[in-house]
């Protein structure tokens, strides 16, 4: 499974901005998409995921603020940032999880794309 993460740049605080990430490659589910994050000096953490039936969940730093959607029949993930403060700088991973045709899991990994938020 391959992940294109694209929509990173650089934006003013109170600004927004929409990530979106394409999935490819054979797989039989695709259970999990969603998106994590690491700032210089920290360690990744989540900022949102949704599972192929809808269900969200949010990283106590987005809430709010952030929504995350996908397109099943796509193999596509978006998360809509809104408010963006200089705290949300960091490099966005796109990440999948699910299972192969040969009916193992995957945990997938896109190659991440850079979110500055300064004026």
């Amino acid at each position: 499974v391959q992940l294109q993460a694209s929509g990173g740049g650089l934006v003013q605080p109170g600004g927004s901005l929409r990530l979106s990430c394409a999935a490819s490659g054979g797989f039989f589910s695709m259970n999990e998409m969603g998106w994590y994050r690491q700032a210089p000096g920290k360690q990744r953490e989540l900022v949102a995921v949704i599972t192929s039936g809808g269900m969200s969940r949010y990283g106590d730093d987005v809430k709010g603020r952030f929504t995350i959607s996908r397109d099943n029949a796509k193999s596509t993930v978006d998360l809509l940032m809104n408010s963006l403060t200089a705290e949300d700088t960091a490099v966005y991973y796109c990440n999948a999880k699910g299972r192969r045709l040969s009916g193992r899991k995957y945990d997938a990994w896109g190659q991440g794309t850079l979110v500055t938020v300064s004026s």
